[in-house]
């Protein structure tokens, strides 16, 4: 089926994009953000969990986190590029909570299509929050590629380690990946279950949180079974195409902000009795951030368009979106420190609350070399060794 018009992007798209950004605008500006996760900045610090849980009751009580949710499941069941209009104006803001996590572990439940699945997705839809936990300590997700361990039949016990869980700290489930004989299956598990340990990791971005969760003997009724082992990898490789896409979707938004925020200070900033922005080595490389995030852009909506309407193309389309958005973080982040000048990089400025969360974004779930490669080998098939 062919793509619709305007990427499906209509008027009820619009209406949430528009609404999340007033709401981010007005309740996470910058100087609230800067208050908020900026309130440390000895790099020895010990790692936190930093988010403003009021706020986040105002956007789960809005059903934000539920989008993704299907209505079968008692969620909105709203169009993926809807999604991806939210989490744009989530990275804008750089909106430290765990919706990010909640929706990406909301597709690959969806993808489960089992009782166990719907349930989780209820208590979704009621205000829960989950995060995957699926990278092993290598940094893979692919296939059997995982640190926990599945034992028994029906019910099951899990042991090991899941790595580079995001906003580990915020979250009340994970969505576990673990390995047993019979292959790979999803787990939901609460975060305070016994022997249930999370570690945060000490990462460059304010904005969120990243752990290592320990399972030790950890045991799982069937209930909480949401694929059954040796079908858990197919309903990963059937929710990436819309992880990647999200991922790249947050990094639009905060290339936007970085573009917004170094024009108007070439506006402003004068040396040479000129403003900076006269002089073509500060204009040029302005519009070429605003070239970048144009194209990314249109990528994350034809890629969230297509896992609406072109399933076949989905991944694809994905990791081009993802390659690209890495590319343009890495370039309006550049940009946005150089043309601050001498305070550009300096810890006042808000310019590194983005720049950290843009680097963050860059190598979740794979760079931009890494989704170029699975893009060869889609179009191309793989490289014989």
């Amino acid at each position: 089926m062919a793509q619709p018009r305007d990427f499906g992007f209509g008027v009820e798209e619009t209406m949430l994009k528009d609404e999340a950004r007033r709401f981010f605008k007005k309740n996470c500006d910058d100087s609230a953000l800067m208050d908020l996760v900026g309130g440390n900045s000895d790099p020895q610090r010990e790692p936190e969990s930093l988010y403003d849980k009021k706020i986040w009751k105002q956007v789960s009580e809005l059903g934000w986190a539920a989008l993704a949710v299907p209505e079968e499941a008692g969620g909105i069941g709203m169009s993926v590029v809807a999604v991806a209009g939210l989490i744009e104006e989530a990275g804008r803001a750089a909106y430290p909570s765990p919706l990010n996590a909640t929706i990406n572990a909301t597709y690959v439940l969806n993808a489960c299509k089992t009782d166990a699945a719907n349930k989780a997705l209820g208590e979704i839809e009621e205000g829960g929050t989950i995060s995957l936990a699926m990278t092993n300590k290598q940094g893979s997700w692919d296939s059997a590629d995982t640190d926990v361990k599945a034992s028994g039949s029906g019910s099951a016990t899990l042991d090991g380690m899941a790595w580079f869980v995001q906003d580990a700290g915020k979250v009340d489930r994970f969505l576990v990946k673990a390995a047993s004989d019979a292959g790979v299956g999803l787990y939901v598990v609460a975060a305070d279950a016994k022997g249930v340990t999370v570690t945060l990791d000490s990462i460059v971005d304010l904005t969120r949180d990243q752990a290592h969760v320990e399972f030790k003997s950890v045991e799982i009724d069937a209930a909480s079974v949401v694929a059954e082992a040796g079908k858990g990898d197919a309903a990963i490789d059937a929710a990436l195409p819309t992880i990647h896409t999200m991922i790249a979707a947050d990094m639009c938004g905060a290339g936007e902000w970085q573009l917004q925020t170094t024009a108007e200070y070439a506006r402003t900033r004068e040396q040479y009795d000129h403003i900076i922005g006269f002089f073509q080595a500060v204009k040029h490389p302005i519009v070429n951030v605003m070239i970048e995030i144009d194209h990314a852009r249109s990528l994350v909506y034809n890629a969230a368009c297509a896992i609406d309407h072109e399933p076949e193309q989905a991944a694809l389309f994905a990791h081009m979106a993802k390659s690209s958005a890495s590319d343009m973080a890495a370039f309006a982040s550049s940009r946005s420190v150089q043309f601050h000048g001498g305070m550009g990089f300096t810890w006042e400025c808000f310019v590194h609350l983005h720049f950290k969360r843009q680097l963050h974004n860059q190598v979740l779930y794979g760079d931009a070399a890494y989704h170029r490669a699975k893009c060869a080998d889609l179009m191309m098939g793989p490289i014989a060794a």
